[in-house]
């Protein structure tokens, strides 16, 4: 029998040993909010991170196995990295096969200069940018890494400290860029389960690699100003009695009961319950 290439291996994991818990879950998204259709163009972002070269090389297995035609860019936005950060990128790129464009901008300067939420600022410009780059290459919708967890994390997080309640959708149109999509292939794959893959296959990938991220990293508790981290964090513990709770959150935001709620918000539109209650 031939043997597999790096890459080959990496994918046979996916199908294999990690089938139940990264391939079924990413495809069962893919299906369940209709996040692909023919003759779409696809950038996928990749940022060097362990859930964006997931999914990159999810999207580049779906594409070959695929019933229905659709084309993919893999597209990578320096944002402002050392050149060791960006040496690894490219090379996992090559372990993986994934074909990258790399592309440059200065997002890290911009944010770490600013004096509030630096983090935000720079998910907003990152965001602007993939869609600018995507849009010039001709692709319609642009993939970004968010996971599951992700979708808890923020839920709770809204929840928490923002007043609200918030989830993240699986797909959305942009409001900026006419005609372009944003799609979460992940939406369905746990964080804990893409750590377990990166470490059975040997794969090290970059983090965030900015200043405020080096910050949290070097805080006693993990956490520093980070309140995502904190939210991370208490999830774990809450686990520890209730280990379905995750689950929990997320079925709570496919089945959100809107008559129950005193107050919501639609397409920007505040409303009230009062709005026809006395209309029996």
């Amino acid at each position: 029998m031939k043997e597999l290439s790096r890459a080959q291996s990496i994918e046979r994991s996916i199908t294999k040993t990690y089938r139940d818990t990264i391939w079924n879950p990413f495809i069962r998204a893919m299906k369940q909010y209709e996040l692909v259709k023919e003759g779409d163009k696809v950038a996928v972002c990749i940022s060097g991170g362990k859930d964006s070269m997931l999914l990159a090389k999810l999207m580049q297995m779906l594409r070959r196995y695929s019933d229905f035609p659709f084309e993919l860019e893999f597209i990578v936005m320096d944002p402002g990295y050392n050149g060791e950060n960006r040496k690894k990128i490219i090379e996992n790129a090559r372990i993986l096969e994934i074909p990258i464009t790399v592309f440059d901008t200065n997002i890290f300067d911009v944010a770490d200069k600013a004096d509030k939420y630096p983090c935000y600022l720079c998910a907003k410009m990152r965001r602007g940018h993939l869609y600018k780059q995507a849009q010039e290459m001709g692709c319609n919708k642009i993939a970004l890494g968010h996971h599951f967890s992700d979708v808890i994390e923020t839920t709770v997080l809204s929840l928490f400290y923002g007043s609200q309640l918030q989830g993240m959708m699986p797909k959305l149109h942009s409001t900026n860029y006419r005609g372009m999509e944003l799609i979460r292939p992940l939406y369905c794959v746990h964080e804990e389960d893409i750590i377990r893959w990166s470490r059975f296959n040997n794969l090290e990938f970059i983090r965030c690699a900015c200043k405020v991220t080096e910050r949290i990293a070097c805080s006693e508790d993990g956490t520093g100003d980070s309140k995502r981290q904190e939210i991370k964090l208490l999830i774990k513990e809450l686990k520890k009695t209730n280990p379905n709770i995750e689950n929990s959150i997320f079925n709570a935001i496919h089945a959100v009961h809107i008559d129950t709620f005193p107050g919501y918000k639609s397409k920007g539109k505040d409303h009230s319950f009062l709005e026809g209650y006395d209309e029996v």
